[in-house]
C-alpha cells in the first residue's frame, strides 16, 4: 500500500457514509490502543462517531511493572476524559513470548523496521480476532497517531487481516490534523504519563544507547 494514500480522507469517507445510514444507534468499534497518550485525541475524536471498546493488547511491553503502569493510566483516562458516546476498556493477555515469537530472527533490526511491522500485525491481527468474535462493526489502531510509526504498514496490516477475518478495517492516520499535538496537549491536561519508548526491550535498549552516545 502507498505511502501517499490519504488515509485521513479515506477516514472522513468512511465516517460520512456511517453518518448518512442515520443508526438510532451509533456503530461499535474495538480500537486497539499502545498507551493513554495516544488514545487520548483518538478518543475525543472518534468518539463522536462510535460507541468504543478500547482494546488493550501489547505483549510487546517486555517489562510487567511498565505494562501494568501503561494499563492503569489507560483506564484513568477513560474515567476522566469526557466523550459522546460510551468508551469501555477490554484488556487482552499479556503474553510476552508472542511477541518474542513475532520478531524472532528480526531482533537486531532497528525502529522502524521489518521488527516493527512484525509487532504491528501481530497486534492488528488479534485486533481483528477480537472484533470478529464479538461482533464489533468496525476495528482499528491507536498506532498511526505517532509520528514513529508507519501508517501505510498499519493500514495495510489492517485491510489484510480484515480481508482474512471478514471484519471491518477503519483506515486512519490520527496524526494527520494536528492529532499527535492534541494527544500532547491532553496528555498535559490529564497528567498522563508519556514513556520515552514503545515498549519493547529493544527499543529500550535503542533509547539507551543514544543517550549514552
Amino acid at each position: 500500500m502507498s505511502e501517499n494514500v490519504n488515509y485521513q480522507l479515506k477516514l472522513d469517507k468512511m465516517l460520512k457514509e456511517i453518518a448518512e445510514q442515520g443508526r438510532e444507534e451509533a456503530p461499535s468499534l474495538l480500537l486497539h490502543s499502545c498507551c493513554a497518550p495516544c488514545s487520548s485525541y483518538v478518543l475525543e475524536y472518534l468518539s463522536q462517531y462510535f460507541n468504543i471498546t478500547i482494546y488493550y493488547y501489547n505483549p510487546n511491553i517486555s517489562d510487567e511493572e511498565e505494562y501494568r503502569k501503561r494499563v492503569a493510566e489507560q483506564r484513568r483516562l477513560i474515567q476522566e476524559l469526557p466523550v459522546k458516546h460510551r468508551v469501555l476498556f477490554l484488556e487482552g493477555h499479556y503474553d510476552t513470548q508472542e511477541f518474542y515469537n513475532a520478531v524472532r530472527g528480526l531482533e537486531h533490526l532497528g525502529e522502524r523496521s521489518e521488527r516493527c511491522y512484525a509487532c504491528y500485525q501481530l497486534r492488528l491481527e488479534q485486533t481483528a480476532v477480537v472484533a470478529k468474535e464479538k461482533a464489533f462493526d468496525f476495528f482499528t489502531t491507536t498506532l498511526s497517531i505517532s509520528p514513529y510509526k508507519n501508517a501505510a504498514w498499519l493500514n495495510e496490516i489492517g485491510e489484510k487481516v480484515s480481508e482474512q477475518y471478514q471484519t471491518p478495517y477503519l483506515y486512519a492516520d490520527f496524526k494527520k490534523r494536528n492529532g499527535y499535538k492534541r494527544s500532547i496537549e491532553l496528555s498535559a491536561e490529564y497528567h498522563l504519563y508519556r514513556q520515552d519508548f514503545c515498549g519493547c526491550v529493544f527499543s529500550k535498549h535503542e533509547r539507551e544507547t543514544k543517550e549514552k552516545s
